[in-house]
Formats: C-alpha cells, structure tokens, sequence
C-alpha cells in the first residue's frame, strides 16, 4: 500500500528536542522522511542536528524556532510546504496551577491547527496525547477504557479552588491532556479539515535518550525517561508518586507516530500506545537482572498494588507488526535501552 503522504516529504515535529520529539523525528527520518523539528531557542536541537547530519546525512533534518507557541500565528511559518504535522510539544513544568498550562496548551493545539488547516500541503496530523486523557491510574481498580473514554474527572478537580498544592500538579497535566486532545476532536468534527487526523495516547515512555548533549541521568526535564536512571542511581521519589501501570518503548511509540501519519487505512483514530503493565518491583527485579555488580535500593511498594485496568492495545501491536517489529518492546529490553549510557 502506498503511504498516505510520500517519501521524502517533509514532517514537521513540534517540540523536537523533547524525549519523545526526538525519537519521532528519528523515525521519520529513518522511513525515509524530511523533518523540520520545532524548538523554543534553536541551540537547544544542536546536539540532535549534528547526531542525524552524520546518521542520515545533510538537509533532511532543520530546525525552527518557535519561541511562544501560545500566541496567534506561531506555527504559521512552520508548517509552510510540510505533508504531515506531530505535535509532540507540551507544557512539561508539572504547574499545579490550571490557569497557567490549560489556557496555555488549549491556545498552543488551536493555533497548531488552524496554521495546518490554512497550509494546503497538510494531509496528515497526528496529536501526541496521553493515557492521561482517559483515566489516572488507581492500583486494584477495575476500569475498561476505549476509544470514548474520557477523564473528565481531572477537570473538575484541576479546577477546583485554591489552593494550588504539588499534589494536584498531575491532575492538571491530565485535565490540559483531556482538553487539548478534546479540541482536537471538535476541530476535526466541526471545520472538516483537508486532513487525516490521528492522536496517540501512550503511558509510561521508557528507553534511550537521543540527545547527546543531555546527560542520561537528567535529561528531560518533567520527563518520564527520568524515572528508571533516577532509580538506578538509588533515588525512587518520582516513583513513589506513580501507581502501577503501563508502560511503552518511546521508540514503539514513535513508530505508532509514523503509522499513524503514513498509514492510508489509519484514518480519525485513537491509537492506544501501552505495551504492558509494570510494577515497580519488577522494573527493580530486570535492573538487577541486566546490572548483576550495580547496588540498588529495596523493594519500596506493595506487592499487592497492581494496574487493573483493560486497554485496547492490540491496534497498536498491530500496527507494529505492520512495520516489520514483533509488536511491542518487552519491558527489559526497553529497560536496558533506558539505562544503556549509564
């Protein structure tokens, strides 16, 4: 089957320099596509520049900058002759405050596609979203989500009174999830774009960092990727904070991205990103199995404490399959990929 958009087309990626920015961009680039990654300061993509002119060769990789994507005609420029848009940028400063990040991300994805709906070379968007729009995780509760499953609940409480404590600062992240994916839907539904429309809603993202400027164990800042070196350096308080759950390969999870922009028959979806479900226990009992000689801290959460929830993840294994993978990436191997520089 022909892809949706051809080879050698230019994708823009927003937020490139990010975690899972990166690891888009390094997909599409991969298959055989152009990219023009978005960034606040455009230093901040010289690491990744450098990496792919000597991985894929020079001009299939630039960069611009986008300095306040809150604002009215941000991505204008931007998206000026590219075939297909993943917005992977958002708000990653955990803000507890809902007037800061909702305003500001709903503002981000309305203008991101108003841009893509004026620019007539657009045929393909794929939001980057987040299990966070469906449901927060709850150990030992039984939860069906699909397609229509929406968090609604962390709207109500991201807009609850002041005050504005740490502990609601996930709520939040959830509800500006919630809401922009939401826009995007509603988009779709009332301005009937030119354009396929696709969100990717992953969980836990683990595995290897790409940027060679940032160090392994920080890198990220907000970023889940930070969890796994952090434990492996002996230090489980962002862990602490997340019940069990799921988890995904960033690069399985990036390669759902290329799917869904590329793929003819991959068209107004939902695309669940969760290979399986973890413990904290266990992601410590593979550490020790791949790193026999390192010492690392004790078990620290319940046994009994697991993620009950059903996921319709079988579309993104599939989905895998269709690009020459087995399906997802087991846990350890994601895990060795995630403290490979350490």
């Amino acid at each position: 089957m022909a892809p949706a958009i051809p080879l050698d087309s230019v994708v823009l990626v927003t937020g490139v320099n990010g975690f899972i920015g990166s690891h888009i961009a390094d997909q599409f680039l991969q298959a055989g596509y152009k990219v023009r990654g978005t960034v606040r300061k455009a230093s901040k993509a010289d690491g990744l520049k450098a990496l792919w002119e000597k991985k894929y060769g020079p001009g299939q990789f630039e960069v611009v900058e986008v300095p306040e994507m809150a604002v009215k005609g941000a991505f204008d420029e931007a998206v000026k002759g590219v075939s297909g848009i993943c917005h992977a940028a958002y708000n990653l400063s955990w803000t507890p405050d809902p007037n800061v990040l909702i305003p500001e991300v709903h503002t981000t994805i309305t203008e991101l596609l108003r841009s893509a709906a004026a620019e007539p070379s657009v045929k393909r968007f794929i939001y980057t979203s987040s299990i966070s729009a469906c449901w927060t995780a709850v150990p030992n509760e039984e939860i069906k989500i699909d397609e229509n499953t929406w968090d609604e609940e962390s709207i109500k409480k991201a807009w609850a009174p002041p005050p504005y404590t740490l502990e609601r600062s996930h709520i939040v992240y959830s509800a500006g999830k919630v809401m922009s994916e939401q826009t995007v839907w509603k988009f779709v539904k009332e301005q009937r774009p030119n354009f396929v429309v696709n969100s990717i809603l992953p969980n836990m993202n683990w595995g290897a960092v790409l940027d060679p400027s940032q160090p392994a164990s920080t890198s990220s800042q907000g970023s889940s990727s930070n969890f796994i070196p952090m434990l492996y350096l002996g230090d489980p308080q962002f862990a602490q904070m997340f019940p069990p759950q799921y988890y995904i390969n960033v690069k399985d999870d990036a390669r759902l991205h290329v799917a869904a922009l590329t793929f003819e028959d991959v068209a107004n979806e939902r695309i669940f990103a969760m290979a399986d479900k973890f413990t904290w226990n266990e992601v410590m009992r593979v550490l020790r199995k791949l790193r026999p000689d390192h010492k690392f801290i004790e078990d620290f959460t319940d046994e009994k404490d697991r993620d009950l929830s059903t996921v319709p993840n079988q579309r993104g294994a599939e989905l895998l399959k269709r690009m020459g993978r087995p399906g997802y990436t087991s846990l350890e191997e994601t895990l060795a990929d995630n403290i490979s520089a350490l």
